[in-house]
C-alpha cells in the first residue's frame, strides 16, 4: 500500500475476476443481473447475453451461441433481478490499528476489500453503495452500478481518517429505516461494539427482507497479544491507559478474545447472518478467493439439496 492510500489490489481483483457474489435471499430489481426474478407467472422478454460464471445452472446456457463462438453465454431477461449492495464500513478509531505483522491497518484492509468486491459487483451489473460510520453515518453514497460509483467510493474511503467511537447498532437501525428496496447490507467492521444493539439491528434488517453479510476485520495482535516486556495499553476509542506486563494477563486475554469470537460466530449462525473473519496479515487475494469459493460451494450444495 502506498502512502497515498490508493485502495486497489491488482492481485485480489485478478483472483476474483471470474467469481461471483450473489444474494442468498431474494432481492427485488429491475435491471438484468445474475439473479432469479421474484416475479413468477408473468411473460418475460429476452434482453441480452452475459458470460457464464462458474457454479451457475448449466441449463441456462445458450448452446447455439456456444456453437458459433465457442464461449459460454447465458440469456438475461428483463425481469431478472439485480442485487442492491450497501457496504457499511467501520471508520471508528479502533479500525486505524496496524500491528507489526500486517502490511495494512484494519481500515486500509477493509477499504481495499470493499473496492475489490464493489468492482466485482458492478461487473455483475449490481448497484453498490457505501456508508462510512463511527458514532453515526459520516459519508453516504446511494447504490449505483457504474464505474463512476467505484471512483466515488474509492475517493471517500481515501479521504476517511478513522476516529472516535463506534455505534454500529444505532447506525444499522437508522439505515433500516432508509432502505426502500430489499438489499444486501455488507457490514465491514472489527465488531468492537455493543453486541446486543448490533444483533437487534440486524434482526430488524432481516425482518424487513434485507440480507446481512458480516465481514469482521481483525489484526493478528488482537488475537494473540504478542507483546513482550512492560507495555502501555491505550483504549483507542477512549482515554484510558494501562501500564502492564503482557505475560501477566495474556492467557486471560486470549480466553476472552476466543469467547468473543465464538459468541459472534454462534450468534450470527443462529440468527441466519453470514459471518466471515479476515485477519490483516493474510493476503487479501487469498482471503477473498477462499471466501467467494466457499460461498459458491455452499450455494451449489443448497441448490442440489433443493432438487433432491
Amino acid at each position: 500500500m502506498t502512502p497515498s492510500r490508493t485502495y486497489s489490489d491488482p492481485d485480489a481483483i485478478a483472483r476474483i475476476a471470474d467469481l461471483t457474489l450473489r444474494s442468498r435471499r431474494l432481492a427485488e430489481g429491475a435491471i438484468s443481473g445474475q439473479h432469479r426474478s421474484p416475479f413468477l407467472g408473468f411473460n418475460i422478454e429476452f434482453a441480452s447475453y452475459r458470460e457464464y460464471s462458474p457454479g451457475e445452472d448449466l441449463r441456462r446456457l445458450d448452446w447455439r451461441v456456444f456453437a458459433r463462438s465457442d464461449r459460454h453465454y447465458i440469456k438475461q431477461y428483463e425481469q431478472e433481478s439485480n442485487v442492491r449492495v450497501t457496504f457499511v464500513v467501520d471508520a471508528s478509531a479502533s479500525m486505524a490499528y496496524k500491528g507489526t505483522r500486517a502490511a495494512l491497518s484494519k481500515f486500509d484492509y477493509a477499504a481495499t476489500l470493499v473496492v475489490s468486491l464493489a468492482l466485482l459487483l458492478v461487473k455483475q451489473q449490481d448497484p453498490v453503495g457505501l456508508v462510512l460510520f463511527d458514532e453515526k453515518a459520516t459519508e453516504t453514497l446511494p447504490p449505483n452500478a457504474t464505474q463512476a460509483q467505484i471512483v466515488a467510493m474509492t475517493a471517500q474511503l481515501e479521504r476517511c481518517a478513522p476516529s472516535r467511537t463506534t455505534d454500529l447498532g444505532g447506525l444499522l437501525r437508522s439505515l433500516a429505516g432508509q432502505l426502500k428496496r430489499r438489499s444486501v447490507v455488507v457490514v465491514v467492521s472489527d465488531l468492537f461494539t455493543d453486541p446486543e444493539g448490533l444483533y437487534d439491528s440486524l434482526n430488524r434488517l432481516r425482518f424487513q427482507g434485507h440480507e446481512a453479510l458480516i465481514l469482521q476485520i481483525l489484526d493478528r495482535d488482537e488475537l494473540d497479544l504478542p507483546f513482550d516486556g512492560p507495555t502501555i495499553f491505550k483504549d483507542i476509542e477512549g482515554d484510558e491507559e494501562l501500564f502492564a506486563e503482557p505475560w501477566g494477563f495474556r492467557r486471560e486475554y486470549r480466553k476472552a478474545m476466543e469467547e468473543f469470537l465464538e459468541n459472534v460466530r454462534r450468534e450470527c449462525g443462529q440468527r441466519g447472518y453470514d459471518h466471515v473473519r479476515f485477519v490483516t496479515d493474510e493476503p487479501l487475494a487469498d482471503a477473498l478467493s477462499i471466501f467467494l469459493h466457499s460461498r459458491l460451494d455452499a450455494d451449489r450444495a443448497a441448490r442440489q439439496a433443493g432438487r433432491s
